[in-house]
């Protein structure tokens, strides 16, 4: 497929291939399955090089930084889904009631059919390939449109994609958001979108038009309460990494921090020195995707009426910001009110859990929250009270790496969630199968009903 066909071209032959090869039963089976997961770790290993060079042109990333963040995390969702398939695929035996007797019944898990999913820029491997892993585990087809926000991947998957997956039944097309529409438009099984709540409410809008079910991970400001039990050297260091990673563009960064009054300083202080540590003594290092993430960002720190700890300058003509620290932003100012998306840890004075808590809850609810904390009281009532995609104690952002555990948001933050089983079954349709046998078969159950008939099948349970 060329990139000078009409969106609504390119969507119509990737989806009739697909659906054709679809069609044709082989997705079903589990060979084909384990095979397409084996290709999905082969194109991270054999294709590792190329990778690193396409990060590092459309985000600038480093090369060790890619592969934490990116390969290791496709390599170990697709080996997980080998590993369990069998088990996954498995029909589920239950109960039926005694009216239904003799008989059985099943819930026997089937592909939806073809899958179409919309990568992500900011990780656009992992957030493109880790959706294909459940896509494929479950039997589907799959037809996914990479970001163009980073060509150069969506380039290096569109070419080397065929050569590992069944190029009849995965198809990698390039576009905008109008080719995204025109797929949607042509009508798929599901639909799994990562990226921002404004583009996945136009998404879920073109998916309603057929109602197509959508998996839906927006993002959202994901909070990080500091007790005044936590560690805090441990706490600076974690924080700060994360916080770090890929310039803070990642929808599970710790978004702002609320620490405790009897804490704030000593940790603000630590992050800080954990940054210098971490990126030099001139922390500048932190490219920014383009132009206009760039400009929303410097115009969040003009807009502070917080303290600016350390960093704050922004490089319009190289699209960097140094990594920042705001103490006691303003909770109406921008970086509190919107994503931030970059590396700015605004820092926020609490004097209890139940003040942190309670000033989360208040907000959007987020993909993830996060909590450092010794006192197994606190993190009990983090668990209990908090409602957000995710929950880790003690670090930021590991949760996205355990392959057992669901990933999505709930509310504004998302829908639906994939990874591991949960992914194989949201992609999966749980049909229902009862049989029965002829006989015995009663007449007492078919009308007309006597009174006495009536009174006995009240009965039955």
């Amino acid at each position: 497929m060329t990139l000078d066909q009409a969106p609504s071209d390119l969507a119509a032959q990737a989806l009739a291939r697909t659906r054709a090869a679809y069609g044709t039963g082989r997705t079903r089976s589990r060979a084909w399955r384990l095979t397409q997961l084996a290709g999905l770790e082969r194109f991270c290993a054999e294709r590792e090089t190329e990778i690193v060079a396409a990060l590092e042109a459309d985000l600038r990333r480093p090369g060790f930084e890619t592969w934490l963040s990116e390969i290791a995390g496709v390599v170990a969702e697709a080996g997980h889904a080998r590993r369990h398939l069998r088990r996954w695929m498995r029909a589920s035996p239950r109960r039926v009631p005694l009216t239904q007797l003799p008989g059985w019944a099943m819930s026997r898990p089937e592909p939806k059919g073809t899958v179409l999913v919309i990568g992500a820029w900011n990780y656009p491997v992992l957030l493109t390939l880790g959706p294909v892993v459940s896509a494929l585990a479950a039997g589907n087809s799959v037809v996914l449109k990479p970001s163009e926000l980073a060509p150069a991947t969506s380039r290096l998957l569109a070419t080397w994609i065929p050569h590992y997956l069944d190029p009849e039944a995965v198809a990698v097309v390039e576009g905008d958001g109008d080719l995204t529409q025109a797929l949607l438009a042509q009508g798929v099984d599901h639909v799994v979108f990562t990226g921002g709540g404004a583009v996945g409410r136009h998404v879920l809008t073109g998916a309603a038009q057929h109602l197509t079910p959508a998996t839906l991970e927006l993002g959202g400001k994901c909070p990080a309460i500091v007790d005044e039990s936590a560690d805090l050297e441990i706490t600076a260091r974690r924080l700060a990494w994360v916080k770090l990673l890929n310039s803070g563009q990642t929808c599970i960064a710790p978004d702002y921090v609320l620490a405790h009054e009897a804490v704030r300083d000593e940790l603000v202080e630590r992050i800080a020195a954990t940054i210098v540590e971490m990126r030099g003594a001139d922390p500048s290092d932190q490219p920014i995707v383009n132009p206009r993430h760039f400009e929303r960002l410097a115009s969040a720190l003009d807009a502070t009426r917080g303290r600016i700890h350390l960093g704050g300058t922004a490089d319009p003509v190289e699209c960097r910001i140094a990594p920042t620290v705001v103490v006691d932003a303003d909770p109406d100012e921008p970086l509190m009110t919107e994503e931030i998306f970059g590396p700015i840890l605004p820092v926020l004075t609490v004097k209890s859990l139940g003040e942190a808590i309670e000033f989360v809850n208040e907000r959007d609810k987020p993909l993830a929250a996060y909590l450092f904390s010794r006192s197994r009281t606190s993190r009990r009532r983090m668990v209990a009270e908090v409602s957000a995609g995710g929950i880790v104690v003690n670090h930021a952002a590991m949760h996205f790496l355990v392959p057992s555990l669901p990933f999505g948001g709930i509310g504004q933050s998302g829908m639906g969630a994939y990874h591991g089983r949960t992914g194989f079954l949201e992609l999966s349709h749980q049909k229902a199968v009862l049989v029965r046998s002829f006989r015995p078969d009663p007449t007492v159950v078919y009308p007309p009903y006597s009174a006495t008939a009536m009174k006995f099948i009240r009965r039955i349970r």
